[in-house]
């Protein structure tokens, strides 16, 4: 189809090309070959004389002109979308999608399982990739296209659309023969004594164990600091330091008669609430549709019982 001498299909090709940022990953979103993906991609850069997408390093990034171009082109693509009633067909059965997450340390500790188990029974040549969701995601203008969905936890100001996914409790972790544990619980006062390893998610990042601890008036002796949750349980076994976790973190940790122990924090319950981003647009595709639901899907299997 054409309009004004322009063929339609290349404006669907412009708009996948730039929020992927990437020729293959765009090729494999729209199930078309990488030369064909090339060949509308110098179509594109005559028509618009830019070149929309540049080398950098072993990848790619979009040009200023085409990170100012993107927000009308996924508008364009809406409006004509609704205009004809179209809408992209997707089989989970055959497609051979990819779809790629960035998700905490904790996130993939717990759902990685869930959710691969279920896209692979429903879709089995789908692929998911997982990065490690960084420091700067909060600010990053390219995350949300470099990603399809973030998982992470809520009320931390990550950008695009967000929804719940599921509510964990934190618990505090630490050596069986740890030598202020008493028949399995700690006092405020161990704890203001005790040295603590702690997760870091980046400056100026306040968890919800930083306001627990300050609301009940305890300055943590911070022994040990990690990237993230998942390390925190390894550098806990063995030596005097505590630490506060997830609990469906510490659950895997805490087996048997293992070196770790489960203690219930001697003051109110403090609740961690996950959820995901993502794009407003990505809800036009019904591929990214069918995701969102597998992602609802194992966050309520994660959602208390």
């Amino acid at each position: 189809m054409t309009l004004g001498g322009t063929d339609l299909n290349l404006l669907l090709f412009l708009k996948v090309l730039l929020e992927e940022g990437n020729v293959t990953r765009a090729g494999q979103r729209l199930e078309l070959s990488q030369p064909a993906m090339s060949a509308a991609l110098a179509k594109l850069r005559r028509r618009f004389d830019d070149e929309l997408l540049v080398r950098a390093g072993r990848d790619y990034e979009i040009t200023p002109f085409a990170r100012d171009l993107l927000p009308e082109v996924q508008h364009a693509v809406r409006l004509l979308g609704r205009a004809l009633h179209l809408e992209d067909e997707f089989d989970p059965e055959t497609s051979q999608r990819s779809f790629r997450m960035a998700m905490s340390d904790y996130a993939l500790a717990v759902v990685h399982e869930p959710l691969v188990r279920l896209v692979r029974e429903a879709a089995p040549g789908v692929r998911l990739t997982i990065e490690n969701l960084g420091p700067d995601a909060r600010s990053s203008e390219r995350v949300l296209l470099d990603h399809d969905v973030l998982i992470a936890p809520l009320g931390f100001g990550f950008p695009g659309e967000s929804r719940p996914l599921w509510r964990d409790r934190m618990v505090i972790l630490a050596d069986r023969g740890n030598s202020r544990l008493r028949d399995g619980v700690l006092t405020l006062e161990d704890l203001a004594r005790l040295p603590h390893a702690v997760p870091s998610f980046g400056p100026g990042v306040l968890t919800p164990a930083d306001r627990a601890f300050g609301e009940v008036g305890i300055d943590r002796r911070v022994a040990l600091q990690v990237s993230g949750f998942l390390p925190l349980p390894f550098v806990i076994a063995g030596t005097d330091l505590v630490a506060m976790v997830p609990e469906m973190l510490a659950r895997i940790h805490v087996r048997g008669a293992g070196p770790l122990v489960q203690v219930e924090p001697p003051f109110d319950e403090v609740v961690l609430a996950e959820g995901y981003w993502f794009a407003g647009d990505r809800l036009s595709d019904p591929a990214h549709r069918w995701f969102f639901d597998r992602l609802e899907e194992v966050g309520g299997m994660l959602a208390p019982g």
